[in-house]
């Protein structure tokens, strides 16, 4: 039988006094660490909290949130981890949705917890921060004993993340203990060497998202390595905390990488104590992974994953590398390109393909994948886990939603989301493939494409650009300008015939552009 809590537990006894987590000048012991989650555990069953029972944790990344984790598994519990920045009616959905008992949230975050608390099943609510009439301080909340593992079988559910809603309502995801075990492990075998204890891995992913969870905070705990959680992004405060603690992995996205290529002090700032940086959550933009390159002297790994998959699927590594793919298949998993019947489509020889020589429309497909990392299924959702899972040759296969296609040295590449394909005049034009190109240009910080409706063409391209530092729209880049520089890149049907400059775009936490949002605004 597996619980993610037994890993931990072996870490505390070969090093009991090796620091787990480093935050904010304070260190703490493995030791601490599990006495701490031991009396979480304890006093969720003081509380009449058990097996099954949902523990939804709502707060930044925190030490409390590491206990809380691994408190709640250790006394046989879900967690059902929540952005701390969502608000109200975010949190009535996922509360309501999960059936959650407790809450373990900042104090300033007592209060939506309350106005909504009657309409869910939440009988406890603890807090970090300040004391509040609502809710039981943290450290209060401990009991005094420490409780044993409840034994887990591999099938269980262990966590229950919710999808980030770029397209629409989230959904619960049903991750067992199997699920992050094996992700966990096969992630950190991508480094060579391995992540083990001597390394130092800095928690810029917040910890609500399975891919800070399980690739960064899982990956330190089972191997006796130290976690720096960073509770709110800053990367001035993370060039510190990478050269003064000598972090040696960094795990983040493409929006964190573009905001440190874009500091003003980046030519000189160290991270040779960095031995992997990887790349994930949404697509990387080769210009941003080459700038990031030049600055730091640091390679970029991208790879790719989803929270149903909890959630690395592919990966570029140390000696298997190609830029503009999210890399080969990691242990245990399989993928495949299909079209819409279900058959595979043919690989190309050798990616990135050069539109001239291969049309796209002949060799991109659904990425599909299968493995011990995929989810149980989706809570509650029967119709959805319908359409999510096709049975074929044995093998259930999740549909990813995303478009891509593969090679034959069996790297993989994705065009766009299914959801975001814009066809415009009869033709499909895939977004991520003009916001490349946008990102080339030297006056585009940051580009996202758009379709919007178009009586004549169905669907008109829409370019939404927010400024590089020192460029003024109208002054240093102009509309057309933008528009003519696409025109010479790309197929004229293709270029984005409507240009808005902006002063940021509407992103989840995580970094993901909300596309379905941006359309909604039109």
């Amino acid at each position: 039988m597996t619980n993610l809590v037994t890993t931990l537990a072996n870490t505390v006894e070969s090093m009991p006094d090796s620091v787990a987590i480093s935050f904010d000048g304070n260190e703490v012991t493995y030791e601490t660490l599990w006495k701490r989650t031991g009396q979480f555990a304890a006093a969720l069953s003081n509380h009449g909290i058990g097996e099954d029972d949902r523990i939804a944790v709502y707060l930044p990344n925190l030490p409390q949130f590491v206990t809380a984790f691994y408190g709640a598994l250790r006394n046989g519990c879900i967690v059902v981890p929540m952005n701390p920045q969502y608000k109200v009616q975010e949190i009535s959905h996922l509360l309501a949705d999960s059936g959650a008992k407790a809450v373990v949230t900042l104090s300033e975050n007592v209060e939506a917890v309350t106005e909504i608390q009657a309409d869910t099943d939440v009988e406890r609510i603890v807090t970090v921060g300040e004391i509040v009439s609502n809710g039981t301080e943290f450290e209060s909340f401990l009991a005094d004993e420490t409780k044993e593992i409840v034994e887990r079988n591999d099938d269980d559910i262990a966590v229950q993340p919710y999808t980030s809603g770029t397209t629409g309502s989230p959904k619960g995801v049903l991750l067992t203990h199997h699920n992050l075990a094996s992700n966990t492990r096969s992630n950190m075998e991508l480094l060579d060497p391995p992540i083990g204890p001597d390394d130092r891995l800095i928690g810029t992913l917040p910890l609500f998202h399975i891919y800070g969870m399980s690739a960064v905070m899982n990956a330190a705990m089972f191997t006796g390595a130290t976690y720096y959680p960073v509770a709110e992004w800053n990367p001035q405060e993370v060039f510190d905390c990478i050269d003064t603690d000598g972090i040696t992995v960094m795990y983040g996205v493409p929006a964190m990488f573009n905001d440190m290529i874009n500091q003003p002090n980046a030519d000189d700032v160290d991270l040779s104590s960095l031995r992997f940086v990887n790349s994930g959550g949404s697509s990387l933009p080769l210009e941003v992974l080459e700038q990031f390159e030049k600055l730091f002297d640091t390679e970029l790994f991208e790879g790719y994953g989803l929270t149903e998959t909890s959630p690395v699927t592919h990966a570029n590594r140390p000696g298997a590398r190609r830029k503009g793919s999210i890399g080969q298949p990691i242990e245990a998993v399989n993928a495949k390109i299909v079209d819409q019947q279900f058959k595979d489509l043919p690989r190309v020889a050798e990616g990135p393909v050069d539109e001239d020589t291969v049309a796209l429309e002949d060799v991109v497909g659904e990425l599909v994948v299968s493995g011990p990392n995929v989810m149980a299924g989706y809570y509650g959702l029967p119709e959805a886990n319908d359409r999510a899972f096709t049975a074929a040759d044995g093998t259930r296969w999740f549909h990813t939603g995303d478009l891509g296609y593969w090679d034959e040295d069996d790297y993989f590449y994705i065009v766009d989301r299914e959801k975001h394909v814009i066809i415009t005049g009869g033709y499909n034009v895939y977004p991520r493939e003009v916001e490349e190109v946008l990102y080339e240009h030297e006056a585009v910080g940051e580009a996202a494409v758009i379709g919007i409706e178009d009586d004549r063409r169905g669907e008109t391209i829409k370019a939404l650009i927010v400024p590089a530092p020192g460029s003024e729209p109208g002054i240093d880049v102009t509309e057309n300008e933008i528009r003519e520089y696409v025109l010479a890149n790309l197929a004229e049907y293709k270029h984005p015939r409507i240009i808005e400059f902006c002063e940021e775009l509407t992103r989840t936490t995580t970094g993901k552009v909300q596309k379905y949002a941006l359309r909604q605004n039109e």
